[in-house]
């Protein structure tokens, strides 16, 4: 039972995070909006083991080996524990009978995590506070983040059909 709620997580969590990145290459290639750079994810986890957690700008961080494999797996990685999270707070049952309401609560709970950890350590301040336009900045974060809700249904959608 335990077995087959991580599956469902690490597969719901896959294609949930598939659905946000085909969003972002939407959004690119329709209206020349650009996507978040994984490699600077990458290279900020890389610097966590040295204890540097918080950086003034990430761009101008030295930069770590792999970390375009590091920045994707994280991301990748963050998108099944998400997915883990709506199963642990609905249960096993949500996975059979999917509804997009938890689904959109949890993507958009999500946003907290760039808001409050990622930009702060990465040097645009809490909830994009240093950028050049923070405002359009949070909404990017919370479509984004509602798409990742809506891909957390989607995908929950199609397991439920090959694999109920």
């Amino acid at each position: 039972m335990e077995t087959d709620l991580v599956l469902r997580a690490i597969l719901i969590g896959i294609g949930a995070t598939a659905v946000m990145d085909l969003w972002a290459m939407a959004l690119k290639h329709s209206l020349g909006i650009p996507s978040l750079d994984y490699a600077m994810v990458g290279r900020w986890i890389g610097h966590f083991p040295q204890g540097r957690f918080l950086h003034p700008r990430i761009g101008a961080a030295a930069p770590v080996p792999c970390e375009r494999p590091i920045g994707w797996t994280a991301h990748y990685a963050i998108g099944i524990v998400f997915a883990g999270l709506l199963l642990l707070i609905w249960g096993q049952d949500w996975t059979m009978r999917p509804t997009l309401a938890p689904a959109l609560i949890v993507g958009l709970a999500t946003v907290a995590a760039p808001f409050f950890l990622m930009q702060p350590g990465m040097g645009a301040g809490i909830a994009a506070s240093k950028t050049p336009n923070p405002n359009i900045a949070r909404l990017r974060s919370l479509a984004t983040h509602a798409v990742f809700g809506l891909g957390l249904y989607l995908s929950g959608l199609l397991l439920a059909v090959v694999w109920p």
